[in-house]
């Protein structure tokens, strides 16, 4: 017999709010979180806009010594764990720590602490050959990723399954996905798992201008996420994390846990054709959900809401609308579709999660959070995309999608479970 995985607790920090209550507030009210960066001087860039989340480590409890171990995605990444753990109401302490384990996904690691370390070796930049003796004690830290799901696991103390994730931009929803299919097969109970990025760093931010993937509207930062717009322009990047507490359904449930919903399928495929260049016909990311679909054992008629991927960038939303017609058939269009990235910006690698973690408030509350900023809808993106204002809708059962430079394509269905 196939075993069941639910989510009993997460733990959120995006950009507008301090945890999931203010996170999903800001969701539900519509309003958005872009605004011009502020974590370092954005003058000489292309975009100048962000999702900043005003994360204050001394506020998160996080200690002097651990603030300077860690890398700031990384300490998004306990705090949230620690989140996710006290509203699970689970007892660590009581756990096999042999059936408990991390998997955590993030697209750039900890590319905030790399460049500022370079910058101090090199003296910003003005010397070609570093010096050693500025190094960093903390430097290998930085340069492993595996070292923060580490960080997570001596957080949580498991000593199962310990595994990162880093596929672009579906790592959130891999990461989650890897870590149910670890519970499926037996090799853990309980598994920490989610995605974190903290990208919003010049050299980040360089690198999405050099191929203006980021969207030019700086002098309207809470309007320039603009996903399925015809006036769209790229996206907004940002930073965050989500994290979750997975467990089998019959352990969580003989504890009387809170169940947000049941992990029902998940799959990813990748095109083998571009890095960045996606297919008009949508065929991946269909065959993705498609395949989310039948692990699920969910009819394509049973889908209630869709979280989008939802960029903002011409080819991706129409790839994507593309997808959901080809997968779905005439479905697509009775489907409540949004896009959260037009509220909280692109984190990246830490965005499949977040979205996640959206797409199980949707399930909880009977509530679909709107795509804002979307005044003139692309002729091309003819579904519903909830322009604007969140929707009551009872949501039994959600999909929700991510598409990563590579070629990846991922989905995920979430359900309720009665």
């Amino acid at each position: 017999m196939t075993r069941r995985v639910v989510l009993t607790g997460l733990g959120v920090r995006a950009p507008g709010g301090r945890g999931a209550k203010e996170f999903w507030n800001l969701l539900t009210s519509g309003q958005t979180a872009t605004r011009g960066i502020s974590l370092f001087d954005a003058s000489p860039f292309r975009s100048r806009v962000a999702g900043e989340t005003g994360f204050d480590s001394e506020l998160e409890g996080l200690t002097p010594r651990e603030v300077r171990r860690m890398d700031r995605a990384t300490q998004f990444a306990v705090v949230c764990a620690r989140e996710a753990i006290a509203d699970s109401g689970i007892e660590t302490e009581a756990l096999e720590p042999h059936r408990m384990g991390v998997s955590l996904g993030s697209a750039v690691a900890a590319a905030t602490s790399l460049e500022r370390e370079y910058l101090v070796m090199s003296d910003a930049g003005k010397n070609w050959t570093v010096d050693p003796t500025y190094l960093s004690p903390h430097m290998f830290d930085y340069l492993s990723p595996g070292v923060m799901p580490a960080e997570l696991a001596w957080t949580v103390g498991a000593e199962g399954p310990v595994t990162m994730v880093s596929d672009g931009c579906t790592s959130g929803i891999d990461a989650v996905g890897h870590a149910a299919q670890l519970i499926r097969e037996g090799s853990a109970d309980v598994m920490i798992a989610g995605a974190t990025d903290t990208p919003i760093t010049p050299i980040v931010v360089a690198c999405f201008d050099a191929i203006k993937a980021t969207t030019p509207f700086n002098d309207e930062p809470e309007h320039a996420s603009r996903p399925f717009d015809n006036t769209r322009s790229g996206f907004v990047l940002a930073e965050g994390a989500a994290i979750f507490v997975l467990e089998e359904y019959e352990v969580a449930r003989a504890r009387g846990a809170q169940i947000y919903a049941e992990i029902g399928g998940c799959a990813t495929r990748c095109n083998a054709y571009h890095m960045t260049g996606l297919k008009k016909d949508g065929r991946e990311m269909a065959e993705a959900i498609r395949a989310a679909l039948d692990e699920a054992r969910v009819d394509r008629t049973a889908i209630d809401y869709i979280n989008a991927h939802g960029s903002g960038t011409r080819q991706n939303d129409r790839h994507e609308t593309a997808a959901f017609k080809r997968s779905l058939g005439e479905t697509a269009y009775d489907v409540p579709i949004s896009s959260i990235k037009s509220m909280v910006g692109h984190s990246l690698g830490a965005i499949g999660s977040i979205e996640i973690a959206a797409c199980a408030l949707a399930i909880k509350y009977g509530v679909v959070p709107p795509t804002a900023n979307l005044h003139q809808p692309d002729p091309e993106c003819d579904l519903d995309y909830v322009p604007l204002t969140a929707r009551e809708w009872q949501v039994n059962t959600a999909l929700t999608v991510g598409s990563g430079f590579g070629g990846f394509q991922s989905a995920m269905v979430l359900r309720s479970v009665a």
